[in-house]
């Protein structure tokens, strides 16, 4: 099966209420372990490049890593997604490079600015057959290339939301809701809460469109305590509770972001064992176990929070 868009992805999903869970990939491991997952469980999956992954990893290497698991993993359908695209020709040379999806970013400018570029980008991914991706609202946090302070964060604002669809065709929308992007998402105390009831309006406003929550890892706490045990410092590491994700995959959410859990267990994994095995110094002693953690940490995503298990 070749790579594919999120068009029938989300369709499916929205209509059988759950979620297609997109995983951040940086290298072969990471690509490994979601892939190994997705084809046990026979879950459709979407791999998101960041424009950081693209300068750590080089951009053809990151493709023929994607190349390869299409070909070991035929019986399930991947989609290759940009992650928060800041600029049409971002979005456009990934399209170039065969990507099927790509998100533009222009949450932080004027929204006419925001209108215009989405637009540009749609008119030239739709004659590819690519799919787009948008935002409106800004999450705060920090991942990667993407730094929003608390004070600059914003709901996303119902009464604008169908008015943007419209005039850009974009084919999902990023929206904020209370999630944050990174380890360090509430501050301690702070209680986590999503406002489905944004989530709700904007369902009411454009039914059977497809929404997408960033910023939705869950800090998952066995391994922000395994990387502090390690010799880590992450103290006050908080996530969005899996419940609430999971209640909102069973709305109008369609495709839920993982990062920062991926790069927990990864980083738990390599921590511990070479605290367990110090005279060890062969990658493959230590990124074997770490591809096994991604592995195992997609499957708890697909099983707990996505419900997607099956659906390929």
């Amino acid at each position: 099966m070749p790579l594919v868009n999120t068009t029938e992805m989300f369709k499916k999903a929205y209509e059988g209420g759950y979620a297609i869970g997109a995983f951040n990939v940086n290298n072969m491991e990471i690509v490994q372990g979601i892939t190994s997952a997705c084809e046990e469980l026979k879950a459709p999956v979407i791999l998101q490049v960041s424009a950081g992954a693209r300068k750590y990893a080089n951009r053809t290497y990151l493709m023929k890593l994607v190349e390869a698991a299409v070909i070991e993993c035929p019986d399930i359908p991947i989609a290759l997604h940009l992650d928060h695209g800041p600029s049409f020709e971002l979005c456009k040379s990934c399209i170039d490079d065969g990507f099927t999806s790509v998100m533009f970013d222009g949450s932080s400018k004027p929204y006419e600015e925001n209108v215009e570029e989405a637009s540009r980008v749609v008119e030239y991914a739709h004659k590819y057959g690519v799919t787009v991706e948008a935002e409106l609202g800004r999450l705060a946090g920090v991942e990667d290339d993407v730094k929003v302070s608390d004070d600059k964060a914003q709901y996303t604002d119902p009464d604008e939301v169908q008015d943007f669809v419209t005039r850009t065709g974009v084919d999902s929308l990023a929206i904020a809701i209370g999630t944050s992007h990174g380890a360090y998402k509430f501050k301690p105390g702070q209680k986590p809460k999503l406002r489905l009831d944004i989530l709700q309006e904007v369902s009411d406003r454009l039914p059977g469109f497809p929404i997408v929550l960033h910023g939705a890892s869950s800090v998952v706490p066995e391994f922000v305590k395994m990387i502090n045990d390690n010799g880590g410092q992450m103290p006050d590491a908080i996530g969005i509770p899996e419940e609430m994700l999971r209640e909102a995959a069973k709305m109008a959410v369609c495709k839920i972001n993982v990062d920062s859990d991926l790069r927990l267990a990864m980083t738990a994994s390599v921590r511990k064992y070479l605290a367990e095995n110090p005279s060890h110094f062969d990658p493959r002693q230590y990124l074997g176990p770490a591809r096994d953690a991604i592995k195992a940490m997609v499957e708890h995503k697909i099983n707990v929070v996505l419900g997607c298990a099956g659906k390929a």
